[in-house]
């Protein structure tokens, strides 16, 4: 084979550097229903004629659905930046048209050369047949081509001097015309690259976990015993959550737990007759991954517990962790699917220092058909039980190859299933796992405390990995109770949830934060007395009574998401700065569509009944209807009127008080004339208070962690 190819690959007007791709296009782009995608390319050609660029985004039947002229980035790259908003879910392609733009090359000519008084008929007339064959469009309107015929009129009168024959192409109205619907020359495509559009909930919503063994349970102190939750009584605590505003209820494992080498309370290696397990060390007599505990109750049991959920708005999500207990069936079934050592014992899990005797982890080397067939048999059956989203436990320790299988098998038959990555590794396989096919993942967020920290990690997220990596903002979980939560009091859960809620579209909390749960076992980052070993019942509504719970504050963020479609995005995010190191600033915004711009067909979206829209515009996915993240009809549909904008200041500091003069980058507010003063400024509300300001470019704040430790400011925009 040649080293060199004759065959040319560039266009007529080069375009290069297409982003979001990955991997060259072998891999799509991640994307949602109604997201704004930013698109960018450097497109430029040879000499000094001027060049413009097109994003154009197509559908899965490849009829064009979105398409918007670029515009130029930081001055000098010839970069060119746009953003797609994709109406339907589906597999979608773009394209990056690069053309040269001969208005915008005659007018900077003929200004240069007039002023010198170069060829300056010569300039006026090439202007007149510039617009003479603009107007000559069949497809503009009568008062675009009526404005066209007085800009040839104008630049040909030779009564007028020449500054204003040159003014007469220099109207506003004309040039938003010609921007609309420019005269494009040697237009260049770029390659087709994917995009996949996915249903809301597969990157956008509020996760909310329990124990259902937890919920319901009785202490029986005349014995000692204890009596497990059920599913039924699980189902009670579902309305509380729904009226916090979660989107997903999410299920620890709901399997059998295994006998042998059971854990004690607080992870200890002896178990008493009553101590419940670990519901991750799955698999005993009753069954495996395939079968419920019999203490929650049984399939119609499960059943029941799905369909309340999906009558409050709720989404159930389940664990999948592919792991056994000792007393699996498939140990006797299977042990080529584990990892025997030298003496003849079955390795178990380890993540040293912590040690996990009563689990096996999978092998998936010795017989990876049979086991592959195996996990996708449980997949399907959960599937068909109402279960369309799967938290899935330590993918990072099973091959990527499994992954990127199982996902596929998965999509091809239920594309609305949605796979979470429970991942804390290093950044290459997580980043990783998001190619094989994860929609999200947990994030190093649980571990980002200062405001560095903080932005640093949020450039990242929101800028750098959206196409293939999308975080979800756990505040805490049954395995991670974070320093920062364990010392910093109320003001600290206060903080991270604002935090979580207001940055990321995707967010999850655990059963007991909205208590203000921070004891730890000593000398480890998780609870003293964790419930993923004993029963933890908790009174919700007598801390709510005695004004000790967080929930009206995470109800109100939840309120403030659903009601603001600029938190429903990734990668809208702005970093400000404030003169405090404690003080964190970033903005948020969800610009409307201009005309001709719209995306979404009638009928797409959603109903106040908070139902995903299919890929035909209907609130159902493979005949089954889910519910999810509200609103979604008016993201679809794009903004009406005025960008949706959010300023939101946090003290990361949860002891002390901190003031600050906070500086605003107001190019990034999308704020229009009417908007602003003379001075300048315009009105901010403050959702969490209901307080109201002038802002500017710069302005002060004072937060007392103990009072609000956060502002989260709604402008305020004329109609």
């Amino acid at each position: 084979m040649p080293l060199f190819s004759t065959e040319v690959k560039v266009g007529r007007i080069p375009v290069t550097g297409v982003q979001p791709v990955i991997q060259c296009g072998a891999v799509p782009a991640k994307a949602v229903i109604a997201e704004d995608i930013p698109v960018r390319a450097t497109v430029f050609r040879e000499g000094h004629d001027r060049v413009g660029a097109t994003a154009v985004l197509r559908g899965p039947d490849g009829a064009e659905v979105h398409r918007v002229r670029m515009r130029e980035g930081a001055p000098g790259l010839d970069e060119y930046l746009a953003t797609l908003r994709p109406p339907t879910v589906g597999p979608h392609t773009f394209t990056v048209e690069g053309w040269s733009d001969p208005v915008a090359t005659w007018h900077h000519a003929a200004t240069v050369k007039i002023q010198a008084g170069v060829d300056v008929e010569l300039m006026l007339a090439e202007g007149g047949a510039l617009f003479r064959r603009a107007a000559a469009d069949p497809e503009r309107s009568e008062t675009d081509r009526a404005m066209l015929a007085r800009a040839v009129r104008g630049l040909e009168d030779a009564t007028r001097d020449t500054a204003e024959r040159l003014a007469a192409a220099d109207d506003p109205d004309l040039a938003e015309v010609l921007a609309a619907r420019p005269i494009r020359e040697f237009v260049s495509a770029s390659p087709s690259y994917p995009l996949d559009v996915q249903r809301a909930l597969a990157g956008r919503g509020a996760w909310y976990e329990f124990f259902p063994r937890s919920e319901g349970a009785v202490y029986h102190p005349e014995s000692g015993t204890w009596s497990s939750g059920t599913f039924a009584t699980a189902a009670e605590r579902l309305p509380a959550v729904a009226e916090m505003g979660f989107d997903i209820i999410y299920l620890p494992p709901i399997h059998p737990i295994g006998r042998t080498h059971r854990k004690g309370p607080n992870n200890t290696l002896t178990a008493g007759p009553q101590d419940p397990g670990s519901p991750w060390a799955i698999g005993a007599e009753e069954g495996g991954h395939d079968a419920i505990h019999p203490d929650l109750g049984s399939a119609e049991d499960f059943a029941g517990f799905v369909a309340r959920a999906h009558e409050l708005g709720l989404e159930v999500a389940l664990d999948l962790a592919l792991q056994c207990a000792p007393d699996h069936p498939w140990v006797t079934e299977h042990p080529e699917w584990f990892t025997t050592q030298v003496d003849g014992t079955i390795a178990y899990a380890e993540n040293p220092p912590k040690k996990y005797q009563d689990i096996y982890p999978l092998n998936f080397d010795n017989d990876p058909r049979g086991l592959r067939r195996a996990v996708l048999k449980v997949v399907e059956l959960w599937i068909a039980r109402g279960v369309k989203i799967f938290r899935v436990d330590n993918p990072h320790t099973k091959p990527l190859w499994f992954w990127e299988w199982l996902i596929a098998k998965v999509h091809h038959r239920h594309p609305e299933v949605v796979f979470l990555a429970e991942a804390f590794t290093r950044p290459a396989m997580m980043h990783a796992l998001g190619r094989a096919g994860f929609q999200q993942s947990y994030s190093y967020f649980t571990w980002r405390n200062t405001r560095e920290e903080i932005a640093e990690y949020l450039h990242e997220v929101t800028a750098l990995t959206p196409a293939f990596y999308r975080p979800n903002f756990f505040v805490n979980t049954p395995d991670i109770l974070t320093e920062f939560l364990q010392f910093g009091g109320p003001a600290a859960f206060k903080i991270r949830a604002v935090l979580a809620t207001m940055s990321n579209p995707m967010w999850g909390m655990y059963a007991g934060y909205e208590l203000f749960e921070h004891v730890a076992r000593p000398g480890a980052e998780e609870y003293l007395d964790n419930e993923k070993y004993e029963f933890r019942p908790r009174d919700f509504d007598r801390a709510q009574e005695r004004g000790e719970s967080l929930a009206p504050y995470i109800t109100r963020l939840n309120q403030i998401r659903r009601a603001h479609p600029a938190c429903q995005d990734l990668q809208n995010l702005t970093l400000h700065t404030a003169d405090q190191e404690e003080i964190l600033v970033f903005s948020k915004s969800r610009r409307h569509l201009p005309d001709g711009q719209r995306t979404a067909p009638a009928g797409v979206g959603r109903s106040r009944g908070r139902h995903d829209a299919g890929p035909d515009g209907n609130a159902r996915a493979s005949g089954v209807v889910f519910p999810g993240v509200p609103d979604a009809e008016a993201l679809a549909a794009s903004l009406p009127g005025p960008a949706d904008t959010l300023i939101v200041v946090v003290n990361c500091d949860p002891h002390a008080v901190r003031e600050a003069t906070v500086s605003i980058d107001l190019a990034a507010l999308d704020l229009r004339p009417q908007d602003v003063d003379a001075e300048g400024r315009f009105e901010v509300e403050d959702l969490i208070t209901g307080a109201r300001w002038r802002w500017g470019a710069a302005n002060y704040v004072r937060l007392d962690p103990h009072v609000e430790p956060a502002h989260v400011l709604r402008i305020v925009r004329s109609a």
